[in-house]
């Protein structure tokens, strides 16, 4: 088959694209209303891309009505945020936070979670997370608009949170101890357990 994205449906071209690029890592993201509220949402748009400083994108796409989601409203206000590592023990309550609730609700008691403080932002982290990324906007990419729209956030990582028991004792992570989940397309997941090793060339 082929599909023209210029002539196509675009929840078509959205549901080809996600269940193609697979599988996709999850940023599992805190941020702060101007009001206090803390928000938790899932976004699997997501990938590292630079160490120099460390660099993390993300897309909080437009809602299928076009409007901005809280996490880009709230990033748009404070410019700051925590990425945690979705996990196979959380995968569950990271699904349900991605519910939309209303913005003066918060997805931490949804799903019955704890925060604590960060260390250089304001938006705290989820305690119960192995991994916390505290990050801080260095640019808002907006790509096109209406529904499903793009919205790339290029965040600087300025601190980060690695729990003791998923390193691997060289002071390295250890993948099998992480056990991170990635969105594939349509309501499918995958596990991380799946491993195997092939050396750099």
């Amino acid at each position: 088959m082929q599909l023209d994205p210029s002539t196509a449906a675009v929840p078509d071209v959205y549901q080809y694209l996600v269940g193609l690029v697979t599988p996709r890592p999850i940023a599992w993201v805190t941020t702060v209303s101007p009001a206090g509220v803390v928000n938790l949402a899932p976004f699997s748009f997501f990938n590292a891309f630079g160490a120099n400083p460390p660099v993390v994108v993300f897309s909080p796409t437009l809602r299928r009505d076009g409007t901005k989601k809280d996490t880009l409203l709230n990033l748009e206000k404070s410019g700051e945020f925590v990425i945690h590592a979705a996990t196979a023990p959380l995968a569950e309550k990271v699904n349900l936070s991605s519910k939309e609730i209303p913005s003066d609700e918060s997805e931490v008691a949804l799903t019955g979670l704890t925060t604590v403080p960060s260390v250089k932002v304001k938006p705290p982290r989820i305690a119960e997370a192995s991994v916390a990324m505290e990050c801080v906007v260095r640019q808002i990419v907006p790509c096109g608009t209406g529904p499903i729209a793009a919205n790339l956030v290029i965040g600087e990582v300025v601190m980060m949170h690695i729990a003791d028991e998923v390193l691997d004792g060289n002071g390295g992570v250890d993948p099998r101890k992480l056990k991170t989940v990635a969105r594939l397309g349509g309501a499918f997941w995958c596990h991380t357990s799946d491993l195997f090793e092939l050396k750099r060339p």
